[in-house]
């Protein structure tokens, strides 16, 4: 093997170890020093369990360049070595799968979906194994000797590359970072070009493509870092459960305290907006009251909210009322909580929740849904409004 590829597969092992570390630190720092922000999460929070997996295909990467820089050592069979790719790329696309599952801005059948994440797991091994059925000597088009075993892979990896350059687009677009946004979809293409001389012959084993392999590989871990930190600086952007208070004064009004976005005892009036605040009283009442699944609503369209957009409606009608800007302004994830299969629950702790008895006697009387007058009575007729 040519010394260019030995000098590939030792850069490529060194670059992802230390991008492998680099995410497992900053990992530790978020459990070290945000706990207070996520002390209402009952699982670990989305990002911790993302930079594990991203950290784990990383690692993948580093197992694979020793590998291969061992197998061009050595008088390895070349389908034992054919074997082991096969290993690493499962690895690697299930790791980035179950990273995904935790992307705030992933596609809706990926994000918090336990059911797609089991089937496209499958589909993974499908590909590993129809890449071991399928013939293992070349075939030839043209000019072009064309390794038939490996083109299940190279499609899997179309779609998740897909995948993956929507949700980096659009976390890094939401994060205001557009220029990385645009970047990352630039990476995640150059990564998917750089997987085509595994398909053709021709093309492999030539200083180009093993120089875009690098570049693509050391140009995505280095947008992980970003990705990771970016997700360090929401973390400390955003307010703790216990300084959020609530209070329900009549139909339309609340009262909201958040001292660290500048919002300090302040009266906000949904006027027309009588759809968003309902769905505030509907979280808050059950966030009060409520025990368990009993606490959330389902956001589906079989559900109780029929979108996502009418949970994020909820900040930003506020963000529009009070004229917040910058830093200060509310997302989704300050107020709510995604617990995954459809279910949001309100961030706030439920002593800091405060609602007007009329108005939670009159909501209860005109409410459609039976199942709040139940919450609230089993919690009158137990013990207080729970408190955790």
């Amino acid at each position: 093997m040519q010394p260019v590829a030995q000098f590939h597969f030792l850069a490529h092992s060194g670059i992802s170890l230390i991008g492998a570390i680099l995410l497992f630190a900053i990992y530790y720092n978020i459990r070290r020093r945000f706990s207070a922000q996520i002390e209402d999460e009952e699982n670990f929070l989305r990002v911790d369990k993302g930079l594990i997996f991203l950290s784990f295909a990383l690692f993948t990467w580093v197992a694979a360049g020793i590998w291969g820089y061992a197998f061009s050592l050595s008088q390895i069979n070349r389908e034992v070595d054919f074997a082991f790719q096969i290993a690493f790329s499962l690895l690697n696309n299930i790791f980035f799968l179950l990273a995904l599952y935790y992307f705030d801005h992933a596609p809706e059948f990926i994000y918090r979906n336990k059911r797609s994440r089991s089937i496209l797991t499958i589909l993974v091994l499908v590909v590993a194994l129809l890449s071991i059925l399928l013939t293992e000597d070349p075939i030839t088009m043209g000019n072009l000797l064309i390794q038939v075993n490996a083109i299940p892979d190279l499609i899997f990896s179309f779609f998740l590359s897909g995948i993956l350059g929507y949700t980096l687009y659009r976390t890094f677009n939401h994060r205001r970072l557009q220029v990385v946004a645009v970047l990352s979809l630039l990476i995640i293409a150059s990564m998917f070009l750089s997987q085509f001389p595994q398909v053709v012959v021709n093309w492999n084993n030539n200083f180009e493509s093993y120089l875009i392999k690098l570049i693509s590989k050391t140009s995505l871990i280095a947008l992980f870092l970003v990705l990771a930190a970016s997700w360090v600086i929401e973390l400390a952007n955003t307010p703790k459960p216990a300084e959020i208070r609530l209070h329900f004064t009549d139909w339309s009004r609340i009262v909201l305290s958040i001292p660290s976005k500048n919002i300090q005892g302040v009266e906000i009036d949904f006027g027309s907006k009588t759809t968003q605040f309902k769905n505030l009283l509907k979280f808050s009442i059950r966030r009060k009251f409520g025990e368990g699944d009993n606490q959330c609503l389902d956001v589906s369209s079989g559900g109780e909210i029929k979108s996502q957009a009418y949970v994020t409606r909820i900040p930003d009608n506020i963000n529009e009322i009070l004229k917040l800007q910058g830093d200060d302004r509310l997302d989704r994830k300050d107020l709510f909580t995604f617990l995954g299969e459809g279910k949001y629950r309100l961030r706030l702790l439920p002593d800091t929740i405060d609602i007007e008895k009329g108005l939670l006697q009159e909501f209860l009387k005109m409410s459609e849904n039976q199942s709040y007058k139940t919450i609230v009575s089993n919690c009158n007729s137990t013990t207080e409004p729970h408190k955790g």
